[in-house]
């Protein structure tokens, strides 16, 4: 088999030249096509019953993908939107194959010619005041572990950070005396939130004596906690919660409904909708409110942040 048939030079070519040389995508989206082709690859490797190192090109085949994708919704229980999400990886994928290698253009056709599902836009729901106070009460604050996980939480409801930029925050983007926090989010921008005073109260222990360039947010082995590591987190603490305050039971509580229970708090103490897109980091004020939310306007409530 030449080297052009075979498929892991491309995949290897693809990750660690053309994302990140060519296109310098973010470090997301590169783990996101990562993602979807780790699990690709062992379900063609599987069906064909090759082994991962001897899987050709065609073998990555337009009926292999639609099956793939299947199981992506059916099997691991993933929504239309994922769904969606790791196709668009695989076509750019094939897109990147035949641009540097002419005999697969007519697989890169059959691959690219495989739709996206039509999705609806979610309502992502949001916690009123009691229900977040009662999230917050969650963790055992008299434990190490405890005071991170209400660090943390604390950390998100202030800031309204994406479970990936809290992942990545380092003691070094922290600024405790001028309180505010620097946030590296999608597409690499840079902005700048700032912190209530419990937020740094909360924070100043957790980061002391520590070196800047160390993560702010650490698991149980000491190990800087990846954005799976935090949701995790936010549902366990939320499922404690609800034992507490049965509204919240009905709710899917996640680090993104804890971003728009931000905007809401935000709107409801008067401040404007651009305020609101620069602290979230969000180019489009669409993004930020479902229509629920939007309907907060009408109706807004006084409401108390943390000093």
């Amino acid at each position: 088999m030449n080297d052009t048939a075979l498929l892991g030079p491309w995949v290897r070519r693809f990750l660690l030249e053309h994302l990140i040389v060519e296109r310098n995508l973010s470090r997301q989206t590169q783990l996101s096509y990562r993602d979807a082709l780790r699990l690709l690859l062992p379900f063609v490797a599987v069906r064909c019953h090759q082994s991962l190192d001897r899987l050709s090109v065609e073998q990555v085949s337009a009926e292999s993908v639609r099956a793939f994708l299947q199981s992506v919704e059916e099997a691991r229980h993933c929504t239309c939107a994922t769904r969606n999400q790791r196709l668009a990886a695989i076509r750019a994928f094939a897109g990147f194959v035949a641009e540097y290698s002419p005999e697969h253009i007519a697989w890169c056709g059959e691959i690219r010619r495989i739709p996206f599902k039509k999705t609806g836009q979610p309502a992502v729901p949001y916690l009123e005041k009691p229900e977040m106070d009662a999230l917050l009460r969650a963790p055992d604050r008299t434990t190490s572990q405890g005071r991170r996980d209400y660090a943390l939480l604390l950390f998100l409801f202030n800031s309204g950070a994406r479970a990936s930029e809290a992942a990545g925050l380092t003691i070094a983007d922290l600024d405790l005396a001028q309180p505010s926090v620097r946030l590296l989010g999608k597409g690499n921008k840079i902005r700048f939130c700032p912190l209530w005073s419990t937020t740094v109260q909360t924070l100043a222990p957790l980061v002391a004596e520590r070196a800047p360039t160390e993560a702010v947010f650490l698991n149980r082995c000491g190990q800087p906690i990846t954005r799976f590591g935090i949701h995790t987190l936010v549902e366990r603490c939320a499922q404690k919660a609800a034992a507490k305050l049965p509204s919240l039971a009905s709710k899917r509580v996640s680090p993104h409904s804890l971003r728009h229970t931000t905007a809401v708090f935000l709107l409801r103490a008067g401040v404007d909708i651009n305020t609101i897109r620069a602290w979230l980091g969000h180019a489009v004020v669409s993004h930020i409110f479902s229509p629920a939310i939007s309907r907060v306007i009408s109706r807004p409530r006084p409401v108390s942040f943390p000093h």
